[in-house]
């Protein structure tokens, strides 16, 4: 038997601790290259929480779900981080709003498009069906704020099923049973939205918010809609922009306002607080959920809870 120096055993004992972090290492690698995960699940991020929530629907127990935008967080201003870029990187799929609605990640997501399938929910939309931003000078800029026409939102849920059915097709089918139930529950919520809107007042079908987030819901469902801040929260207010809007309050006699979860109230509370001075009472009729749902766990925290929520808010506060 050939035996071994002190000096010889400790250079073997380096030399096998070098080969088991090695292995670590490779192994490590290989499990965030994008693959399936362990478990055999896609791995999805999506970048709002609506889109997360119809990812998790229609994938069922066949994906995992990541989320990059929680309650609160407006996509307008958002600025990905170095753990989202990683949870991006490790994605299987990747599914985002298009329309600008994320518009400081559109680098990030022409570099991984080419090595994973990175899809816009909203691509299967004809200009007829879009909104555009007047506020937007040269290039044509829709309003992305689709979710709020569940009717459209039902298009951004069959983009979803086709890419996973494309991505996995061995489960084809349980993905077309899951995207048809849930498609079957937002035609319920959209004759529920339908129904209860018409039930306020006519002249009472005036809503007003801190920035002009419910265009789609507003022509869907019969409201005059009109926001202190233009589509993206990103553009300026000043004080015209409030004075304008106190007046249009004084004049049509207007006696709620909604805040929204994801924008700051203190525009709005200036605006009824012009109004008041001219001797007109406004109230906040409540919060509204616009570019983000509510926590984990409520209701609100579900796009089907948080469309219903904003419709028996704005029902309450107008009727």
């Amino acid at each position: 038997m050939r035996k071994f120096s002190s000096s010889g055993i400790e250079r073997l004992m380096i030399t096998l601790a070098f080969l088991a972090v090695s292995i670590l290492v490779l192994s490590a690698c290989g499990s965030e290259s994008g693959g399936p995960n362990d478990s055999g699940k896609l791995r999805i991020t999506a970048t709002t929480g609506m889109i997360a929530d119809a990812a998790k629907q229609v994938g069922g127990d066949y994906v995992e779900v990541t989320g990059l935008m929680g309650p609160g967080i407006d996509p307008h201003l958002y600025k990905a981080s170095q753990g989202d870029v990683r949870k991006l990187d490790h994605a299987d799929i990747i599914f985002y709003n298009g329309l600008h609605l994320e518009g400081k990640m559109g680098e990030i997501f022409e570099k991984l498009e080419k090595s994973k399938p990175v899809v816009a929910v909203a691509s299967k939309l004809i200009e007829s069906q879009l909104l555009s931003d007047p506020a937007a000078t040269g290039e044509a800029v829709h309003d992305p704020h689709i979710w709020f026409d569940v009717k459209l939102w039902m298009s951004a849920v069959e983009v979803i099923r086709d890419s996973l059915v494309e991505k996995d097709p061995s489960h084809a089918e349980q993905y077309a049973a899951n995207a048809s139930a849930y498609l079957a529950e937002m035609e319920k919520l959209d004759a529920y939205a339908r129904e209860q809107i018409a039930s306020i007042p006519e002249k009472s079908r005036i809503l007003v918010t801190a920035h002009d987030a419910f265009g789609y819901f507003g022509k869907a469902y019969g409201l005059q809609v009109t926001g202190l801040q233009g589509m993206n929260t990103m553009s300026e207010y000043g004080s015209k922009d409030v004075s304008e809007l106190r007046d249009f309050l004084v004049d049509n006699g207007i006696k709620a306002v909604f805040i929204e979860s994801s924008v700051s109230s203190k525009s709005i509370e200036s605006v009824i607080e012009g109004a008041k001075k001219l001797g007109h009472e406004v109230r906040i009729g409540g919060e509204l959920f616009s570019d983000a749902m509510g926590d984990e766990g409520t209701p609100e925290g579900t796009y089907l809870g948080m469309v219903k929520h904003n419709v028996e808010t704005i029902v309450e506060s107008l009727k």
